[in-house]
C-alpha cells in the first residue's frame, strides 16, 4: 500500500523518541500494524517471523527484519529514511539479536497495543528483568491529532465513500438479498478509488437493530428500512467509514419515521457542537439528552463514535465518562443510533474534524432517510 510521501515520517520518529523519554520509557518496539505505518509508512507483513522497529529513547533506531522481507522494508518508504535496517537469519533469534542492538542499561520498554502474545513472550525472554508496558498511549498522544496532510487524506477518503452512497440506488433493491447488495457495493468501494474494503454493514428490516450486523441472506422487501454502513482503506492508508439509511419504494412505518427524527435532529446538533475544550463527554451527551428525552435513551446503545485514520478505530472515543478535550485535528466519527429489537434501527455516520474554529463534516452526502426507487 502507498504512503503519501507529504507525511513527515521521520519527524514522526523524532517525536516518538522524546514521547518515550517522558513517558519513562527506554524504548519502543513496534512490531507490523498502524503504529510502524504511522511512523515509518511500512505496511509490513503481519508474520509469525519478527519484524520490529526498536526505537530507544536515547540513540539511534533501527529495524529488524526477516532476510526474506529485506527487499520489502527497502522498497518501502523506509528507504527513504535514514533508518538502519538490520536482517536476521533463520536460524537466528530476532528477539536476541535486537536486544543486544539497544543501548545497555534499558529498564522499560513500550510495546505496541496489538503485538502477538508470542512476540509480547519473546521479547520478555530476550530482556529479562526489563519492565514491559504499553506504548499505546505515547503513540496514541501523536496519532491522535492529525496534521494538514492527514485530514486531506481523510477527506479524500470520505469524498470516495460518499461517492458509494450516491450510487447506492444501482444495487439497493428490493428481491435482493443482503449479501448480494454488500458484494455489489464491496466492489464499488474498490472502483471509488478505496485499495481495501474494510467492512461493509448492509442491514435490512429487524437487522438493523444490530449495530455491527453482518450481511445474511435475507430478502430485502419493498418499505423497510436498510442500514448500510460502509468503509475501506484509501492508497494513502487512510481510512473512510460513513453510516446512511435507506427505505426501497415506499415510506417505511410512521414509527420509524419519529425515531429517524430524533436521530437526525441528535446527530446534526452533536456535529454542530464539535469544538476545540469541548470534553467528549459533553459531545456524547449533546445527542443522548435528545434521543432520551424523546423516550428512546434504552435503545442508543453504543458510544457516539471513534478516531479514524490509519485504523477505522483509534483514539479519541467519543463516550461518556471520557474527560478528553477536544483539539484541533482530532478527527473522529459522530454516529448516533436508536435500535428496536426485533422492528428495526437507524444509524447516522459521519467523519468529523475538530477545526480551530469549530469542526468540519467530511461526509457530505445527505443525511435524510432516502427512499430508492424500485
Amino acid at each position: 500500500m502507498a504512503h503519501d510521501a507529504s507525511l513527515p515520517n521521520a519527524d514522526r520518529i523524532v517525536r516518538a523518541q522524546t514521547a518515550a523519554r517522558a513517558a519513562g520509557l527506554d524504548a519502543l518496539l513496534i512490531t507490523p500494524g498502524a503504529d510502524l505505518r504511522y511512523l515509518t509508512g511500512y505496511e509490513a507483513l503481519p508474520l509469525e517471523r519478527l519484524t520490529c522497529l526498536a526505537v530507544p529513547a536515547e540513540g539511534e533506531p533501527f529495524l529488524v527484519v526477516p532476510l526474506l522481507e529485506q527487499p520489502a522494508a527497502e522498497a518501502s518508504p523506509v528507504g527513504a529514511l535514514d533508518l538502519e535496517i538490520i536482517p536476521w537469519r533463520e536460524t537466528e533469534d530476532p528477539y536476541a539479536l535486537l536486544a543486544s542492538r539497544l543501548p545497555r542499561g534499558i529498564a522499560r520498554v513500550g510495546l505496541d497495543n496489538h503485538m502477538f502474545a508470542e512476540k509480547v513472550l519473546g521479547f520478555r525472554s530476550a530482556l529479562p528483568g526489563v519492565e514491559q508496558a504499553l506504548a499505546g498511549g505515547v503513540l496514541g498522544e501523536l496519532r491522535v491529532r492529525k496534521s494538514a496532510a492527514e485530514v486531506a487524506a481523510l477527506l479524500e477518503a470520505a469524498e470516495a465513500i460518499d461517492k458509494v452512497h450516491s450510487a447506492m440506488e444501482e444495487w439497493l433493491r428490493p428481491g435482493r438479498t443482503e449479501r448480494e447488495v454488500g458484494r455489489d457495493i464491496a466492489d464499488a468501494i474498490i472502483a471509488s478509488g478505496h485499495v481495501r474494503v474494510d467492512f461493509v454493514i448492509v442491514a435490512s428490516g429487524p437487522n438493523g437493530a444490530s449495530p455491527h450486523a453482518e450481511v445474511s441472506d435475507r430478502v430485502i422487501q419493498p418499505g423497510e428500512p436498510v442500514v448500510v454502513d460502509i468503509g475501506g482503506t484509501m492508497p494513502s492508508g487512510y481510512c473512510s467509514d460513513s453510516t446512511r439509511n435507506y427505505c426501497l419504494g415506499a415510506r417505511p412505518p410512521a414509527r420509524y419515521e419519529a425515531l429517524y427524527e430524533v436521530l437526525l435532529h441528535a446527530q446534526k446538533e452533536q456535529c454542530d457542537a464539535v469544538a476545540p475544550g469541548v470534553t467528549a463527554e459533553q459531545l456524547d451527551a449533546v445527542g443522548r439528552d435528545l434521543i432520551a428525552k424523546a423516550g428512546y435513551g434504552e435503545f442508543f446503545i453504543h458510544r457516539t463514535g471513534h478516531g479514524i485514520g490509519l485504523e477505522t478505530h483509534e483514539e479519541p472515543y467519543i463516550v461518556a465518562g471520557s474527560p478528553l478535550r477536544l483539539e484541533p485535528g482530532m478527527a473522529f466519527s459522530v454516529e448516533p443510533g436508536i435500535y428496536l429489537p426485533g422492528e428495526f434501527g437507524a444509524r447516522i455516520e459521519d467523519i468529523a474534524v475538530c477545526t480551530e474554529e469549530g469542526g468540519e463534516r467530511l461526509n457530505l452526502t445527505s443525511r435524510d432517510l432516502r427512499v430508492l426507487p424500485v
